[in-house]
This record gives C-alpha cells, sequence and structure tokens, in this order.
C-alpha cells in the first residue's frame, strides 16, 4: 500500500488570536476545525467579506470546538457559500452556538449599514446552518471517511471540545481554546496522550495568571474600593462562560457576606439567554458546582441581582444611585451595552472599569487597558478618569504554564506541535518553550500555510 499524507491548512487563527479555522484532508474527505470571525477594533473585520481560502462545497464536515464567535461566527457564510456538509459539536455548543450567530446578527448590520456594505450573512443561512447540525457527547467516537473522531471536555467554556482525529494510526488534536482549570463552574480540561501532532492554542502562551484564591480576593478588594468611593463598578464581560462564573463568584461573595449588598446588573440579553442554557446544562459542571446546586443554592440569582433583558430596563440603570456593579457585553468593548455604561461612568473618577478577558489589539477594551485617556465612543471623545483595573485570573483560557503542560501530555509520542490562536508574540514564546522545555518541534503557522502529515 503506498504511504498517504494529510493535509492541514490554516486559513484562520495562525498569527492572530481569533478567526480560528483549520482544514484537515486526506485528499478524499476534507474537514474543516472551526469557522470564526476575524475580531479587532471592529466587531467584523473587513477579511470577513473575503472568500475563503477553499471551496466552501467541497468541504465534508466541520467539527465546532466551541461556540465563542471567532470560532462559530463565519459559519452561516460558509453555509451561504455552499456547504452542505455535516456539522459536528456537543449538545450545548449547538445550542449555544445558535444564539451567538443570531445575536450578531445585530452588530454586523449595524456595521454593514454605518460602512454602506452588505451583510456577510442572513437569519436564513443561520437557519440553514442550524439544519445541518448534529450533536455528539463527550467520548462517543464518529467516523468522517477514514478518519476517527473522539471529542474531550476542553474546560473552556459550556461543551467546549478538543477534538482528537485518528487517521492511519496517527492521532492528530485540534484543541481549539482551553479552559484556566480548575474552574468555578465546569469539569477541568481532559488530558490529552499519545498524540503524534497538536494544533495549540496560544492566547496566555507568553503570561501566567494569578490563582483561584488570589482572583477572588482581588475581585471582593475592587468592589469593595468602588463602594467606598460610591462609584459605578463596570465589567465588559463576555456573555458566554464569564459572566456565568463571574455570577457563581459574587454569588458567594455576596451570601458569605464578604461584600455589602448592592445593586448588581446583568446588562445583557444575549448573557442571560446564555444563562438559561447553563442551567439546563449543569451536567457539564464540576463536582463542586453541582454539590452546591444539589444543596437548593440557585448560584445564578442572590439578593440584589437583576437581570435587564429590555432597552428600557437597560436605560433604567442610569438612574440608580451609586454604588452599583454593571456587568454587560460586549467583553472587548467593541460594541453592545456595555459602551454605554462606559461613556456615562468612565469620566467618573470615583468609578472602576474592570477588565477580566483577553482584549484585542485595537479595540477600545484594549485601548483603555494600555492606559489611554480619551477614547471615542459612540461618536464622542470620552475622557477616562475611572480606575482601570485587570484581573487575568478570570480568563477562560490556560496560561503558559497549563499550555506546556498540556503539550508535556503527550511528550513521548509527539512529532509536532503546531501553535496558533494567538499575539505572534505569544505564540513564538510558547513555541519556544515546548522546544527548550521538552526538545518537541514547535511551528507558528503564518495565514493560508498548508502542511503534510505523513500517515
Amino acid at each position: 500500500m503506498a504511504a498517504k499524507e494529510l493535509s492541514l491548512g490554516f486559513y484562520g487563527g495562525a498569527g492572530q488570536t481569533t478567526g480560528s479555522n483549520f482544514l484537515i484532508s486526506d485528499g478524499e474527505k476534507r474537514i474543516l476545525i472551526d469557522c470564526g470571525l476575524t475580531q479587532g477594533c471592529r466587531f467584523c473585520e473587513d477579511v470577513n467579506r473575503d472568500p475563503f481560502h477553499y471551496d466552501p462545497k467541497g468541504v465534508d464536515a466541520l467539527l465546532v470546538t466551541h461556540a465563542h464567535i471567532d470560532h462559530v461566527g463565519r459559519i452561516p457564510k460558509l453555509v451561504r457559500d455552499g456547504f452542505r456538509g455535516t456539522i459536528y459539536s456537543t449538545p450545548p455548543t449547538r445550542e449555544i452556538a445558535e444564539l451567538m450567530m443570531m445575536d450578531s446578527l445585530g452588530v454586523l448590520g449595524k456595521e454593514a449599514r454605518g460602512e454602506g456594505k452588505p451583510l456577510i450573512y442572513e437569519e436564513a443561512d443561520v437557519l440553514k446552518a442550524m439544519s445541518l447540525w448534529k450533536e455528539i457527547p463527550y467520548h462517543e467516537a464518529f467516523s468522517i471517511g477514514e478518519f476517527s473522531i473522539d471529542m474531550k471536555d476542553a474546560g473552556h467554556i459550556l461543551g467546549s471540545s478538543v477534538f482528537v482525529c485518528t487517521y492511519g494510526g496517527k492521532k492528530i488534536a485540534f484543541t481549539g481554546d482551553l479552559g484556566n482549570s480548575p474552574a468555578p463552574l465546569l469539569r477541568d480540561t481532559e488530558a490529552l496522550t499519545g498524540l503524534d501532532y497538536l494544533v495549540i492554542e496560544s492566547v496566555y502562551g507568553d503570561r501566567e495568571h494569578e490563582g483561584v484564591s488570589r482572583r477572588k480576593e482581588m475581585l471582593e478588594g475592587i468592589i469593595e474600593d468602588t463602594v467606598r468611593r460610591g462609584g459605578t463598578l463596570m465589567i465588559p464581560a463576555f456573555s458566554l462562560e464569564r459572566t456565568q462564573e463571574l455570577l457563581y463568584e459574587i454569588n458567594s461573595l455576596v451570601e458569605g457576606g464578604r461584600i455589602p449588598k448592592l445593586p448588581i446588573y446583568i446588562d445583557s440579553p444575549l448573557a442571560i439567554d446564555v444563562t438559561r442554557i447553563y442551567k439546563k446544562y449543569t451536567n457539564y459542571f464540576n463536582s463542586d458546582a453541582r454539590g452546591i446546586i444539589k444543596s437548593g443554592d440557585d448560584i445564578f440569582n442572590f439578593p440584589g441581582l437583576e437581570f435587564t433583558y429590555t432597552t428600557e430596563e437597560s436605560k433604567a440603570i442610569r438612574n440608580v444611585k451609586p454604588p452599583k456593579i454593571v456587568i454587560a457585553g460586549s467583553g472587548m468593548s467593541n460594541g453592545g451595552r456595555i459602551i454605554h455604561h462606559e461613556k456615562l461612568y468612565l469620566p467618573d473618577s470615583s468609578s472602576t472599569l474592570l477588565i477580566i478577558g483577553y482584549q484585542v489589539p485595537g479595540s477600545l477594551g484594549r485601548m483603555l487597558q494600555d492606559g489611554v485617556k480619551s477614547v471615542r465612543i459612540l461618536g464622542e471623545d470620552v475622557m477616562s478618569r475611572a480606575r482601570i483595573e485587570t484581573i487575568r485570573g478570570y480568563s477562560a483560557h490556560k496560561d503558559s504554564s497549563g499550555l506546556l503542560d498540556i503539550v508535556a501530555g503527550s511528550a513521548d509520542t509527539l512529532k509536532r506541535v503546531f501553535v496558533v490562536l494567538g499575539e505572534p508574540r505569544s505564540s513564538l514564546f510558547l513555541a519556544q518553550r515546548v522546544k527548550d522545555y521538552l526538545g518537541i518541534e514547535a511551528t507558528v503557522p503564518t495565514l493560508g500555510a498548508e502542511f503534510t502529515i505523513p500517515v
């Protein structure tokens, strides 16, 4: 039998943090892993309008690691351009992805109208994508041609997966994003062993996080300080996972009497809808969280908490005298309701902006994090006099040491590691650590790069 090769293409998420999009093929079956939006200072960068590097009509399957928009945001465009294969993910990922893609239509439409450009997809394309979607539980292997696919728990967000593809006895894993374990709600990332090739994220490839206990102490301190100063604590939070983790932690602080009672607003329809899905899939939680729920504690409901779903409810928050906490999307302040609160409260020196997630270069959140004192919000120049705080321990991504540990799990068998989904400095740093500490070949692919894998 003649030797075969697999081709591996990096068509998004290479040399950048967002836009995850990889293609593996044996010449007969073509399998995509993720199809996400590339994001920066805008929700949808112009590159998302470009044609795909491959013919969507020739793709047989799409494996979705998780439901963040930079991993699923171009799926409707893929369908619009002719994809008719099967989409695979866990049940929660499918359910949340539909919410995320539908919700994005509003932001996409606003940006498109402002620039006089057509939408990259419409509601009908989302609905068509959902009709192609198949739910697969963790560890229930399935086949696509000669590929055998298994899904492991990535511990990143609800339903997130690592896809392990076995072909001709070789194992190739695609991590998607890996969780910052141990997490308040979710199970730890499952170990990866016996891999031959690994495509791994590197968002925090060059940085370390605060510990779990330290991040909670920092959150408590920031809340108490803002209360003392009589200000508003603004938390730009991703509607998916970060908001639910914050609710879990604040629930503990409130019910334990660790912070003063004050109004706490979840000002995001998407976050509210996602939280309902979290309540539905508590079997995906870790044992501690399940135990608390079993004891009768509603971890997403506590004194002072209000969910503001409508625009009118959101606007009414400004009438409530500080101190108060407002948790709203988007997580990088590149849209959503948080920018209305930032416009109102950033000039107030008694208020605080707490950043708890990765901020893409060029985003409003990154500019504020970097100390820019005058920013443009909703067409107006706004002075930033509020305190700007960052807690990296709430990141849903593994830090540099955590990522290295994942690679080390297959140190005896790995032939090559591909480092993706990170800023260049983060990816290069992690690749060098893999070489120096483990002696494994590590590559940082450029956008559009293609490799062959012997099998």
